[in-house]
């Protein structure tokens, strides 16, 4: 796969990850890169059941976060290994990673052989 190609399709769904994170999380301030869910506010004193259905929702979000922060890791790294000149190497064997492989997914890091 075509590099510039490649940085694109990255950079294309680094952007759509940011905005599905941001739609549920922030970015943690503390730690550069990581996200956190972001709890909701009622904009009044919840009762017992409004108090669950919160704490379930912040639940299922920090779960979802969690899943979208982990791809977006991925892209990351793919995108340092285009900077560093070591894309489309597998991590393993240094072999050339397939061209359908990165062409579905141009975040591979591996090989068919070592998926």
């Amino acid at each position: 796969m075509e590099i510039e190609h490649a940085r694109q399709k990255l950079e294309a769904e680094k952007g759509k990850l940011e905005v599905e994170m941001g739609g549920i999380g922030r970015r943690n301030p503390a730690v550069p890169n990581d996200w956190e869910s972001v709890p909701s506010e009622t904009g009044s004193e919840p009762d017992m059941a409004d108090q669950a259905d919160v704490i379930i929702n912040r639940e299922n979000n920090a779960a979802i976060l969690s899943e979208l922060e982990a791809r977006y890791d991925v892209i990351l790294a793919a995108l340092s290994r285009i900077e560093k000149g070591t894309y489309g190497k597998c991590e393993v064997c240094g072999n050339d990673i397939e061209e359908d492989r990165l062409e579905v997914d141009p975040a591979s890091a591996t090989c068919k052989a070592h998926r």
